[in-house]
């Protein structure tokens, strides 16, 4: 029988090089993956109009991609030949969400910033400018990640002690915060992992005969939910943080290279795994 094979991944520290978000070291598995016909959906805290120009780029276009932490799956029209389940028209095709729109978090922290004075700036604070200074990106890349849909990126000042009484308190206002690479993400009851189960269940009931193995990559904390509910999961290093700490034993790899170095080593391993192997 045969299977279909899914790779969710993460962008920053993963694909994307943590420092200068090339992914040059990882051209030859994304070559494999695009040979073999092996669907990349890209998952990350990245907005919309971050990551359509990257999948065009990468050449993935024409696949789903999980935005701003899992808030909402994005998808190409003609991926699946029903209607997806709560879907809504996009520009792209159909989109489901699953958190509500970042105007709520903007009211939630500017309600909070009475008790953490000058201890954290979101994006909407920083500005382009900000932005640009915070993450090393160029004007164009900060425009892009200043157009957020569902969540609000928070950059913490103050000390860690107090970190966690900001962290506790966007938790009794009804937020989910993540860590990410640099930011604090502030969005809805929403994870990738939710967004991945969605869209694996898409894919099986797409082809029913057809078992589904999915691979989850990730470098950080906000990708643990995705790497815990994949079939099999791959830890990138760092060069800036530990691996994040996953309950899961099995089907677990951990890169011995650095980012999309990394990403590369573990993809082709995980292809071997299925006889996926150069020329095929």
């Amino acid at each position: 029988m045969s299977s279909q094979l899914l790779v969710f991944s993460d962008l920053d520290g993963s694909l994307l090089d943590h420092f200068s978000y090339r992914w040059d070291a990882a051209a030859d598995a994304l070559q494999r993956l695009q040979s073999a016909g092996i669907p990349l959906i890209l998952a990350s805290s990245k907005t919309r109009a971050e990551m359509a120009p990257l999948q065009q780029a990468l050449g993935v276009a024409h696949y789903p991609m999980i935005v701003e932490n899992g808030a909402a799956v994005v998808v190409p029209a003609g991926t699946f030949s029903t209607p997806l389940e709560n879907a809504v028209p996009c520009s792209a095709g159909q989109e489901v969400r699953f958190a509500p729109p970042r105007s709520r978090w903007l009211a939630t922290l500017a309600a909070l910033k009475t008790d953490f004075p000058d201890e954290f700036a979101g994006f909407d604070d920083l500005g382009v400018d900000g932005i640009q200074a915070a993450t090393g990106l160029d004007a164009g890349g900060a425009a892009l990640a200043a157009c957020r849909e569902f969540s609000e990126p928070v950059q913490w000042l103050g000390t860690p002690a107090r970190r966690e009484a900001f962290v506790a308190a966007l938790q009794a206002a009804g937020a989910r915060v993540q860590q990410g690479g640099r930011f604090l993400t502030v969005a809805g009851q929403c994870d990738k992992g939710l967004a991945l189960r969605y869209l694996r269940a898409a894919y099986q009931r797409e082809a029913p005969d057809q078992p589904v193995h999915d691979l989850a990559i990730g470098d950080s904390g906000n990708d643990v939910p995705m790497l815990e509910v994949a079939e099999s999961a791959l830890l990138v290093r760092s060069p800036t943080h530990d691996f994040p700490a996953l309950a899961r034993r099995s089907g677990l790899r951990r890169s011995t290279g650095l980012g999309p170095a990394g990403w590369s080593e573990g993809v082709l391993a995980w292809l071997r795994d299925y006889q996926i192997t150069e020329g095929d």
